[in-house]
């Protein structure tokens, strides 16, 4: 009877460690989308909750390049015909740590910055800002139109010996589920 107890404590104890390092990690998702007309522009600002594996953080600190992409997705629904596709894009950034400076750099294509950790150069991608993804000239006034977004580590891109590991790895196999978002231009719309 006394082992049972302590078989069942012991098994109480491991299950809450595993839960209170789901809570800290999670999964990866998009908490938050939304779309703003600037310039001319409709632009994308989102925030990601994108936790990375100890797997992950020890490549990327062994100066294995990252890459993240994030996918978008809008369309204007019709009721007697399909969807008409109004954006179909991606934006990759490109993560590395530099061991002789001791730096990380994070960027979009030929632009880098430099960031003093991996969660600074991630902060990047997990708060995406001002993303400019269709001219509002192109989008009609009144229309109700439905997007769709996800932020994946891009495992194509990176160099062929990593993409076997990735393939085989579960580590490597990073994804948001794609996150659902509506919205409308008015007349009204405010200038900025």
């Amino acid at each position: 009877m006394m082992l049972r107890h302590l078989l069942f404590l012991l098994l109480f104890s491991f299950l809450s460690l595993v839960r209170a390092q789901e809570a800290t990690f999670g999964e990866p998702t998009v908490l938050s989308i939304e779309p703003v007309l600037s310039e001319g522009w409709l632009n994308i600002d989102a925030e990601v909750h994108l936790p990375l594996s100890d797997e992950l953080r020890y490549s990327a600190e062994r100066g294995v390049t990252l890459y993240f992409t994030a996918d978008v997705e809008i369309t204007l629904p019709r009721r007697w015909w399909f969807d008409k596709e109004m954006v179909k894009t991606q934006k990759t950034w490109r993560l590395v740590y530099t061991a002789l400076t001791r730096q990380w750099r994070v960027g979009t294509g030929d632009l880098s910055l430099p960031e003093a950790s991996l969660d600074d150069a991630l902060s990047l991608v997990r708060n995406i800002r001002g993303w400019g993804v269709i001219p509002s000239s192109q989008l009609e006034k009144g229309e109700i139109y439905t997007g769709r977004m996800r932020v994946r580590l891009d495992t194509s891109l990176l160099a062929r010996p990593f993409r076997v590991h990735a393939l085989n790895s579960s580590a490597w196999s990073l994804s948001t589920p794609w996150k659902d978002f509506n919205f409308s231009i008015s007349d009204a719309e405010p200038p900025r």
